[in-house]
């Protein structure tokens, strides 16, 4: 398997799905479940990091100077 850090957005949420319909199947044993639910919840934290850096990303502005600011819906 791909190191998690090396995985892209969607291969992330690809094998978290992956693990979440095998969980829900309930025939997993028990080990390989805890297994499966701590890769979850580190593939769970690497995507919810990547979704909060293209939000950072995507609030900014780029000015004439080239200089970032904030980008602030309710501003006049």
């Amino acid at each position: 398997m791909v190191k998690k850090t090396e995985m892209t957005f969607e291969e992330s949420m690809s094998a978290l799905e992956q693990i979440v319909r095998e969980l829900e199947q309930g025939d997993v044993p028990l080990e390989k479940a805890l297994e499966q639910f701590q890769t979850g919840i580190e593939l769970s934290k690497v995507c919810q990091e990547t979704l909060s850096k293209a939000e950072t990303t995507l609030t900014k502005i780029m000015t004439e100077n080239n200089e970032e600011i904030v980008f602030d819906e309710g501003a006049d």
